[in-house]
């Protein structure tokens, strides 16, 4: 999935409610001496006939006469406080736990309801502490030290919620909701392993557990156990038909093993049952982008992007999809939107540059090339683009620096290498160029172009032998061109090897029969030769390409 599921831990909101449900104050077992008291007492006995009746509202209001006029304060705030409890009042069953606390600090189940109404209104500080003075009054009772957990949990304390539950599954054999919290303490502190051996051990019992099966999810999916993550997503899928978390569990298990087609299936479920969730609306389109189907992926990133327009990562993929469908400017658009978020997306800076170079905006390609180099050195495909239109420009210098970054890693990269090669040969820096062509030749001793570069810069320093032997070597390793043959026939002809020099200048002709300048010089060659007559005959043949070589003849 493209994000985590936020909803991957579930702490049952009515968890400690059907662990403990009938251990509050009313159901609790009570002392000989309160049962007296309670005897005594007509308004609690009323309290008790009226709630036993159903008729709560009259119950406490025969509760609320009872403690305007002071009788039995701890009893009667108890009492109160269960009726508002029974019709989830939290605030006012609070407050009566509170004033039966403060009436009776040891009181056994005061403190520990206090903690129920304040954990349903999810006040888990202060729930947690009423917890531990439940804990206080009665260190054995591990319902106390579960809700004292549980609330840690929610605090993001993971090491002293353990510590709880540890203490309520000392306390007590019911271990299941203890073991679930611990192991989703553990899941969050990352302990993936710990956490999925107490998952598993609660399974057997709980193969029904929707909360159970939805951590599991998301702990195989945070472990890339994609066999295990459909596992459990098909079973919670049998429970919960429409479950948004077995839907996005079967896209991801669908998108890591590479099945395209199911992934679109589960993620067009998923949008029936939650039409607001970036995440699936987000990996639709990158099934669909995979199956080829790019109008549909568009229109998912679309989505995805209204749910968060400063997404750089939907804003990116739609702008490769809108860029492959030929739609540019709008793929610009997309791309902008991403990097206005995120400044240095590597992708998007790429896919920017050569949609700005597709447009001739050549001078925008290389400003988004080069700060995405900057902050990716590393990407050398990006380098050599940029060392490309660099070059073609005629700035030698950064083509150089670009190209000598493709090389850091990628040291025998030979396209690299002849590009720098040249930018040093055209920034003046013949003994870089010379040396770089050594290196191709290095790799691959007959490679033309670097010959080529090696004739050409021992030209330019005039220094014909080596000029003489590079070309050789050319037309040795198959490199024979007009360009090499007239060039070795000049320098054989400037050595006085006259025989040799005319058969290059023929191989040129060869090669391009109205080469004036092969057919001028194979003339004066002939001539040097005392073949005068063959050499008239090339002439003529030269004229007649370049008609202006005849008045040079009479000069």
């Amino acid at each position: 999935m493209a994000e985590e599921n936020k909803q991957a831990f579930f702490i049952d909101d009515d968890l400690v409610e059907r662990l403990m449900r009938g251990d509050t104050a009313a159901a609790a077992p009570a002392s000989a001496n309160k049962k007296k008291r309670m005897a005594e007492s007509a308004a609690l006995g009323a309290a008790v006939v009226l709630a036993t009746a159903g008729r709560l509202e009259e119950a406490i209001q025969e509760l609320d006469q009872a403690a305007a006029k002071g009788e039995s304060p701890a009893e009667v705030q108890s009492g109160l406080g269960h009726l508002h409890f029974e019709q989830q009042r939290w605030t006012e069953a609070a407050e009566c736990y509170r004033k039966a606390a403060e009436a009776e600090p040891r009181h056994r189940t005061a403190h520990y309801n206090l903690g129920l109404c304040l954990e349903r209104q999810e006040r888990y500080e202060e729930a947690m502490r009423a917890f531990g003075s439940a804990v206080a009054a009665d260190p054995a009772r591990w319902q106390a030290h579960l809700g004292r957990g549980l609330c840690l949990l929610h605090l993001d304390k993971f090491d002293a919620a353990i510590e709880s539950l540890d203490r309520a599954l000392k306390e007590s054999s019911n271990q299941d909701r203890a073991l679930f919290g611990k192991a989703v303490a553990l899941h969050k502190q990352g302990k993936l392993s710990e956490a999925g051996d107490l998952y598993r051990k609660l399974l057997p019992g709980n193969a029904t557990s929707a909360e159970l099966l939805v951590n599991l999810i998301a702990l195989s999916a945070a472990r890339k156990e994609d066999s295990k993550t459909r596992e459990f997503s098909e079973r919670l899928l049998k429970i919960r038909p429409q479950s948004r978390q077995a839907l996005e569990g079967l896209t991801a298990s669908a998108l890591s093993r590479g099945d395209y087609s199911s992934a679109v299936q589960h993620s067009t479920q998923l949008m029936k049952v939650a039409p607001d969730s970036y995440e699936g609306w987000f990996n639709l389109g990158v099934a669909y982008q995979k199956t080829g189907r790019l109008e549909q992926a568009g229109n998912a990133y679309r989505e995805a992007t209204r749910l968060r327009p400063d997404s750089p990562e939907a804003n990116a993929n739609l702008g490769a999809v809108l860029q492959e469908r030929g739609d540019l400017a709008g793929a610009r658009s997309a791309y902008e939107s991403a990097l206005a978020s995120m400044p240095d997306l590597p992708g998007a800076l790429w896919n920017l540059a050569l949609v700005a170079d597709r447009e001739e905006r050549h001078e925008q390609a290389e400003a988004f090339l080069e700060k995405l180099v900057r902050s990716k050195p590393d990407w050398e495909d990006a380098a050599f683009r940029l060392g490309y239109l660099q070059l073609n420009r005629g700035e030698y210098a950064g083509a150089v620096d670009s190209f000598e970054i493709c090389l850091k890693k990628r040291k025998d990269w030979m396209e690299a290498l002849l590009n720098l090669a040249l930018a040093s040969w055209k920034f003046g820096d013949m003994d870089a160029a010379t040396a770089t062509y050594e290196r191709v030749l290095a790799l691959k001793p007959s490679h033309t172009d670097a010959l080529r570069g090696l004739a050409a810069i021992a030209l330019e320093r005039q220094d014909h032998k080596r000029a003489l032997d590079l070309h050789q070597a050319l037309a040795a390793s198959g490199g024979r061109s007009v360009e090499v043959s007239f060039n070795t026939g000049l320098l054989l002809e400037s050595a006085g090897e006259h025989e040799k020099a005319a058969d290059c200048f023929r191989s040129a002709v060869e090669l391009k029969p109205d080469f004036s300048p092969a057919l001028l010089s194979l003339g004066n060659t002939l001539k040097a030769l005392g073949k005068e007559e063959e050499a008239r005959e090339v002439w003529s043949r030269a004229v007649e390409s370049d008609p202006a070589l005849a008045g040079k003849y009479f000069q």
